[in-house]
């Protein structure tokens, strides 16, 4: 019960704006117990008075104070019903875009190590176990302990004798339940991890049919899904024995208190010592009792598989974000856009090697500098530095002379427009694509960034010109146009500072040509630190970088690096047709 108490304290404040509500919700359920006791003890006097007399005159009152009583009950316990399921939702919304946020705050190394699937249970499914926990459980509990003390009380009141005899057997319910609780969590846990794993097969399945399809990778793909669906069904069949075990479990306990209860009502009615309809409401409370013990013995079983969804939300709301705002931030200023570098190294968490190993460059407003070098060298870890996703081991990252530490986040990005290697496209309208590069921008402003970006012309031919529908991975449109909706973004962002990152990745040589001279209105006026493979616009740069195993090797123009011979040259004289063909 550790790991219940302490995922209930890490979730409970999250009710903290819903609490009057779920004081609403427990004043429904006292009344709605009262309601229900009222009603056996008026179905007791019915007996009693009007069906064993066979008095019709005797059947008005008892009849008419009943069904009072039922339909206040109903009414009430409709209020209340329908209070704990908005209030419910309302704390999955809250719960939800909490962990939502602290995600997207995650550096990129956390969305390599988790599946992307699996994540995406953990915000919908495992939310969902930690309601049922915090808000559900709460008004279960409550209504389940206060049915419990009006039955018994009015069993007692009616019998105490008897009652005292027939509650011997309430503990086995408790018992049952913690008996059964372990090995219901470690079934639960297996189930949830078991659907994240088939999320994820599904999800990287469906965005790989292309590869998936041209190298007849169905079968393996199905054995994939069946390999997940099948430890999914084992775990999910496990739990289910073990919860239907223990209802049937329950049943029998049931049906002996039941039988031990006629029992001694013959015995006492034999006796004369209790009337049949003293009888019938005293079984009808202790039917009534049983239900609600059951429920907390169950309740245990929810709380216990609960905490499998809280432990794997606690994860990720346990994992760090690799940079914060600072607690002291710069104020605010009108950004030139002189980047400085300073022996920045760096190395990812969990690698054994460093990244980056003291490098050291400057770039100016205007400036174009181009960052090349083999595969796996650090040029894109620099891109991750400048932009904040991690801060340097060593060294410091400048932005007009000022520490990108004590820069507010939100401000350093919005003066570093960002052009990445994959085009990354939302599900939405051109306009919504291009328009979140600078949120609140004029169609005109749009139109006029597109048209820098050679974009306006092939979008005016489409269907619904600027009101087209696109998604990720899209086939209406080619990667050349997709690339320069990208640039159309990155040109109304208008920040002083541009980093592209192989911006000519993935295009055919047609495709790269035409996305080049966009380029270079986008780079005009603006700091550019450009990284690539491609040296295409190599002679336009000012300054060349070429990083090799993490260091800074070389720097100079495309001349001079060419005529040294070095790592540069056997990198540029295969692209010396592509320049020119440029």
């Amino acid at each position: 019960m550790r790991e219940v108490r302490e995922a209930f304290h890490r979730f409970w404040p999250l009710t903290r704006g819903d609490r009057k509500w779920l004081s609403a919700i427990i004043a429904c359920v006292v009344v709605s117990a009262l309601a229900e006791t009222a009603s056996i003890l008026l179905f007791a006097e019915l007996t009693d008075t009007a069906l064993k007399a066979g008095s019709l005159t005797a059947f008005w009152g008892p009849a008419g104070a009943w069904l009072a009583v039922a339909a206040l009950g109903a009414l009430v316990g409709y209020l209340g019903n329908s209070l704990a399921a908005w209030t419910a939702e309302r704390f999955v919304l809250r719960l939800r875009a909490k962990v939502f946020r602290h995600v997207q705050d995650l550096p990129p190394h956390f969305f390599q190590r988790h599946r992307q699937g699996d994540l995406v249970e953990r915000l919908t499914g495992d939310v969902e176990a930690i309601e049922q926990m915090v808000v559900s459980g709460v008004a279960s509990t409550v209504s389940a302990a206060f049915s419990a003390v009006f039955y018994a009380c009015a069993a007692l009141w009616l019998r105490w004798d008897l009652a005292l005899a027939t509650f011997v057997l309430a503990p086995l319910f408790l018992l049952a339940a913690r008996r059964f609780a372990g090995r219901i969590r470690t079934a639960s846990q297996d189930e949830r991890v078991a659907d994240g794993a088939i999320t994820s097969v599904v999800e990287e399945s469906l965005g790989n049919v292309v590869l998936t399809q041209a190298y007849n990778r169905q079968t393996d793909e199905a054995r994939r899904l069946d390999r997940e669906a099948r430890a999914w069904m084992a775990a999910s069949v496990r739990g289910a024995r073990l919860s239907e075990m223990y209802e049937q479990f329950v049943e029998v306990v049931e049906t002996l208190c039941v039988l031990a209860v006629i029992g001694l009502g013959v015995w006492e009615i034999s006796a004369d010592r209790m009337t049949l309809g003293q009888l019938l409401a005293f079984a009808a409370f202790l039917g009534y009792l049983y239900p609600p013990v059951r429920n907390l013995g169950g309740l245990g079983l929810t709380l216990t598989a609960a905490t499998a969804g809280a432990q794997r939300l606690g994860e990720i709301l346990d994992a760090e974000p690799a940079v914060t705002d600072p607690a002291e931030p710069v104020r605010q200023w009108p950004v030139r856009g002189w980047i400085s570098v300073h022996g920045a190294g760096f190395r990812y968490p969990g690698a054994d090697r460093d990244s980056l190993t003291d490098v050291t460059f400057t770039a100016a407003p205007g400036e174009l500098v181009l960052v090349t070098g083999p595969s796996g060298a650090g040029k894109s870890t620099l891109a991750k530095l400048l932009l904040r996703f991690y801060d340097p081991a060593s060294g410091v990252l400048c932005l007009d002379g000022v520490p990108l530490p004590d820069v507010p986040l939100g401000f350093l990005r919005e003066n570093i427009a960002l052009l990445p290697q994959e085009t990354l496209i939302l599900h939405g309208t051109i306009r919504e694509n291009i328009a979140c590069g600078r949120p609140g921008a004029t169609q005109e402003e749009i139109e006029r960034a597109a048209r820098a970006a050679a974009a306006h012309e092939f979008i005016g031919r489409l269907p619904e010109a600027y009101d087209t529908v696109i998604a990720p991975r899209t086939a209406a449109l080619s990667g050349g146009q997709l690339k320069r909706i990208a640039i159309a973004r990155a040109m109304l962002r208008a920040a002083p500072v541009l980093l592209l990152d192989e911006p000519t990745a993935g295009l055919d040589s047609v495709a790269a040509r035409r996305v080049v001279r966009p380029l270079r209105r986008l780079m005009a006026g603006r700091t550019t630190i450009m990284i690539t493979h491609d040296l295409s616009l190599a002679p336009d740069a000012d300054r060349i970088l070429v990083v090799d195993g993490g260091r800074l090797v070389e720097t100079g123009t495309h001349d001079e690096l060419v005529a040294r011979d070095g790592t540069y040259a056997r990198l540029a004289l295969p692209g010396r047709q592509v320049t020119a063909a440029v």
